[in-house]
């Protein structure tokens, strides 16, 4: 008798222990919340680097129509399509829950986003894809948060460059391999006068559009450039072949616009 009761209190006692561990394990995937409209459950933590609100990121992820809190139609699949998509944090070239929702995030954390509309596609939607005043939900993982290596060679004095705006920069670039300077593959000397763009407006490359932002007029600098923020898989033209890292030495020359 004794002997019975002892096991069966020991079953309950089990019973007990595995629906507390249930209750904490559902209690951990409630969402948390960032901000009203915005929250997450992450289902991985990633060990690598943590995302800021101004990095370059690199992000798997697909995305659905929330239909009664739960996934509904598929709209669209980085993982599908077999490469991540690369983007700046804080300029706007991303809804804004995904602005507010990566920041935190580590390389290989994956996080589900549940947006609401204000912090999605609006009341406008994005047909025929996304239906207006639509919840999203995403499933994102963070691939990688590439940078620059910047090497003041010479600090300028004059004011220092702002996204917006028109600045002109003399450089020349070369092929970086084996932490060495390889083949040139272009220079502003060959057109006789610097390159003039404005700041942010993707008419670069990323990574230049990452490193000028800050510097001084009048500085020179060294641009060490990895592939996903210059021609990535794809290289340019004979010279740049695919996956190359990039060199340039740079010197910002005027800022217009001020």
């Amino acid at each position: 008798m004794r002997t019975t009761l002892i096991a069966a209190l020991a079953v309950v006692l089990v019973l007990a222990v595995a629906l507390t561990g249930c209750s904490k394990q559902e209690e951990s995937k409630a969402p948390v919340e960032i901000t009203p409209g915005l929250s997450y459950v992450d289902s991985m933590i990633g060990q690598g680097v943590e995302v800021q609100s101004d990095d370059f990121v690199m992000v798997h992820y697909t995305g659905w129509l929330s239909v009664d809190g739960e996934k509904g139609e598929q709209f669209d699949s980085s993982v599908e399509r077999g490469e991540p998509i690369g983007f700046p944090l804080g300029r706007s070239f991303v809804i804004q829950g995904w602005e507010k929702g990566l920041p935190g995030m580590k390389v290989g954390g994956k996080r589900t986003l549940i947006i609401d509309p204000d912090m999605g596609y609006g009341e406008q939607g994005r047909p025929p894809v996304i239906p207006p005043s639509s919840t999203l939900i995403f499933d994102v993982e963070i691939v990688d948060v590439p940078k620059v290596d910047v090497e003041v060679l010479t600090e300028g004095t004059g004011p220092a460059a702002e996204l917006g705006d028109n600045i002109s920069v003399d450089y020349t670039g070369w092929v970086w391999k084996d932490g060495a300077k390889g083949e040139e593959f272009d220079s502003s000397a060959n057109a006789g006068r610097p390159y003039s763009f404005t700041l942010g407006a993707r008419m670069v490359i990323p990574g230049w559009d990452l490193a000028m932002e800050g510097l001084k007029v009048g500085t020179k600098a060294r641009l060490i450039i990895p592939p996903v923020l210059a021609y990535g898989k794809r290289g340019s033209g004979p010279k740049i072949p695919p996956e190359a890292t990039l060199c340039f030495e740079v010197e910002l020359m005027e800022i217009t616009g001020k």
